[in-house]
């Protein structure tokens, strides 16, 4: 299995090689995956910056302490994808996130459809936004990531066409029989940039967002012979994407 991954704030801690990890991490290191000296691991910023090491020491419960090698940059993939995600019902918001995180998603953008159940206003908002970016967190330690996906804020469905007006590549994962749509499977992809998918919510894009969004470039695209739920749909799209653009090569 490989080395298990750890968020610090920032490296400069680890002056002289000897790096404590202390606070919920530390604690969940030391408490909860027992970690031993002489075990690796991995220390990222969850941006970009990560370090391997080895467990030099515990302390208590809660003090990690690793003997820390060179910190490394990884350069941010291309294409960039990034998934504007309907406001789903529960808790599916986060299932979407954690699976396009593990995927392989480098942004998500939470977005208020006209056909959305689920809104975010006020303190509920907040609370359901900070809900999705923690999980984008643990999502990307558990899958061994160093870079972790951008949650942004609640998007407008005006926001959302602006997104996809400076996009290389701008799709809507729609499936209507009196609209026509295109396999995703089969289009022109581009090999550097931006890409840009709308995954709608459960009860679909409406007409006006449709328009809204062919104005500012996108089309319309279709993953299969399935219907899938919009907790899943982006996930799928995400997968094909990195398969197709070569990211998973």
């Amino acid at each position: 299995m490989t080395a298990p991954v750890f968020v610090v704030e920032d490296f400069a801690a680890g002056a002289g090689g000897r790096f404590v990890l202390d606070g919920p991490e530390g604690r969940h290191a030391v408490s909860v995956k027992r970690l031993r000296v002489g075990e690796s691991v991995v220390l990222t910023d969850g941006a970009g910056r990560w370090a391997e090491g080895e467990v030099a020491d515990t302390e208590g419960k809660d003090r990690l302490v690793v003997r820390l090698h060179e910190v490394r940059e990884e350069p941010a993939e291309s294409p960039r994808i990034t998934v504007v995600q309907a406001l789903p019902k529960g808790d599916r918001g986060e299932l979407a996130v954690e699976t396009m995180t593990e995927t392989g998603v480098d942004a998500i953008v939470p977005w208020a459809a006209a056909r959305c159940i689920t809104q975010w206003k006020g303190d509920r908002g907040l609370k359901a936004l900070a809900k999705w970016r923690a999980t984008a967190r643990e999502a990307g330690k558990q899958s061994r990531r160093v870079r972790f996906p951008e949650v942004a804020d609640a998007a407008t469905t005006k926001q959302v066409a602006a997104l996809l007006a400076k996009a290389d590549f701008a799709a809507v994962l729609h499936e209507d029989r009196d609209y026509g749509s295109e396999p995703l499977a089969t289009a022109e992809l581009p090999t550097e940039g931006e890409i840009v998918l709308v995954v709608g919510p459960e009860g679909g894009v409406s007409p006006e967002e449709l328009a809204a969004f062919e104005e500012a470039g996108a089309k319309a695209y279709r993953l299969g012979r399935t219907v899938l739920r919009t907790s899943t749909a982006g996930t799928a799209a995400t997968a094909l994407l990195l398969g197709r653009t070569g990211r998973w090569s």
